[in-house]
């Protein structure tokens, strides 16, 4: 990375960092550009050369935390590949509360910018995030199980909605019931179990 492009992402970072320190405050409709030059120590100028408006910023401010939140688990594309195509299918099922776990605290540590960009989905590009997650590892997983490729965008539909509802519900309720009883609650309506 030359001195320009580093110089280009440390003002994008301080912009993601101001608008979440933001949103810690005040609801997204409520933030000014000004506002977000101010608290990222920019000037409106630099803003535009980053953004067309607030919903751009948005838009980089939720990758910006999804990849911090990916990074976390610091596994490359390939090892995940080989994993799901030689591991034992028991393995496959990622519904359980070690993978839920980090998951929903993430979401609750991020409320407001989650509750923000449930709001604004339309302009979000959720889509992309879903075709990686589809092709890295639903897909692989999905066929582990033998599931005629036809389906799998049902299956997968279905899957993610649900899970989607319960987590909107819980951030709609502020995130106030425990990790512990949410993850009980997506397995209950996944697996079907009863207990984890």
């Amino acid at each position: 990375m030359n001195k320009n492009e580093s110089k280009y992402f440390n003002t994008a970072v301080k912009m993601d960092k101001a608008l979440i320190t933001l949103l810690e405050k005040k609801d997204f409709e409520y933030i000014s550009i000004k506002e977000i030059c101010e608290v990222a120590g920019v000037n409106r100028s630099t803003f535009y050369l980053h953004y067309e408006n607030t919903v751009d910023l948005l838009n980089e401010t939720t990758k910006f935390i999804l990849d911090s939140f990916l990074t976390y688990f610091s596994v490359d594309k390939q090892s995940i590949t080989d994993k799901y195509a030689n591991c034992e299918l028991q393995d496959l099922v990622f519904i359980t509360p070690e993978y839920l776990t980090p998951y929903l605290t993430f979401i609750k540590e991020n409320q407001r910018i989650f509750k923000t960009s449930l709001r604004h989905l339309g302009s979000m590009n959720f889509d992309k995030v879903y075709n990686k997650m589809f092709e890295f590892i639903f897909n692989p997983v999905l066929d582990r199980f033998k599931f005629p490729e036809h389906e799998r965008e049902y299956v997968l539909k279905f899957y993610l909605t649900g899970i989607t509802a319960i987590v909107m519900e819980w951030l709609k309720n502020n995130c106030k019931e425990p990790i512990e009883d949410i993850t009980r609650i997506i397995i209950q309506c996944v697996i079907g179990q009863n207990k984890i």
